[in-house]
């Protein structure tokens, strides 16, 4: 008898456990659900913005190769090309972004606001998304580098080291370096129908703002070459 009375208290300790699990599961699963869907529309919201200034985000390096121009053709003419140049290089690219993304501020702050909250079940996609607004934070508080400035220390100085603000603006930089928006795989999951109609149509702009990006490498070459500095 004892025995199955420990039986039957055993059965009902599983029991009562589960029922509180089940609701706890399914709380998590519908915590997933709203931040899923907070997070995918801030991010069509982003990107829609960004579509609608890709036009002026490609001209903005036209921008740096005409200040180049003006102010430091040719400074770097005959330079050696070494680890140095290659982060002078890096500090060409970033003059570009900043200078493409600054159309953009406003909306990346709000979506920083919508984003930075948000949790999922997930350990992996919380981090991927918080590490992404931890990116863009840094990029709108970056300030664009003195492109000529830094070049011309660098000559002055024989080629023997790059200027500090040439060094700690490349290490803020190209660790923070992230396109305009981001679809995590793992969102899928917590997606319904709504959300995935929303990611499907992010995704689509996300490709164009890619392929603007892609144009800009010709940018970066004319100022490169108008620099005289080899990447």
């Amino acid at each position: 008898m004892l025995a199955r009375a420990s039986i039957r208290s055993l059965g009902a300790v599983a029991a009562s456990t589960l029922a509180l699990l089940a609701p706890t599961g399914a709380l998590a699963a519908q915590a997933d659900r709203a931040s899923t869907s907070a997070y995918v529309q801030a991010n069509l919201t982003l990107v829609l913005i960004a579509r609608a200034h890709l036009a002026a985000a490609e001209a903005a390096p036209l921008h740096v190769l005409a200040q180049v121009t003006r102010e430091c053709p040719l400074a770097a003419f005959a330079s050696p090309q070494d680890p140095e140049s290659t982060q002078l290089s890096n500090e060409v690219i970033g003059a570009m972004v900043l200078s493409a993304y600054h159309l953009d501020v406003p909306a990346i702050q709000r979506f920083i606001a919508s984003a930075a909250h948000l949790r999922w079940s997930s350990a992996s996609l919380t981090r991927a998304v918080h590490e992404y607004v931890s990116n863009l934070r840094v990029l709108v508080a970056l300030a664009p580098p003195h492109l000529c400035a830094d070049v011309r220390a660098w000559v002055a100085g024989g080629y023997t080291s790059l200027p500090a603000a040439t060094v700690a603006f490349d290490r803020r930089f190209m660790a923070a370096w992230v396109a305009i928006g981001l679809l995590p795989g793992k969102l899928a999951a917590s997606e319904g129908p709504r959300e995935r109609g929303i990611a499907r149509r992010a995704s689509a702009l996300e490709v164009e703002l890619t392929d603007g990006e892609a144009r800009a490498v010709e940018s970066w070459g004319k100022i490169m070459n108008e620099l005289g500095l080899s990447p």
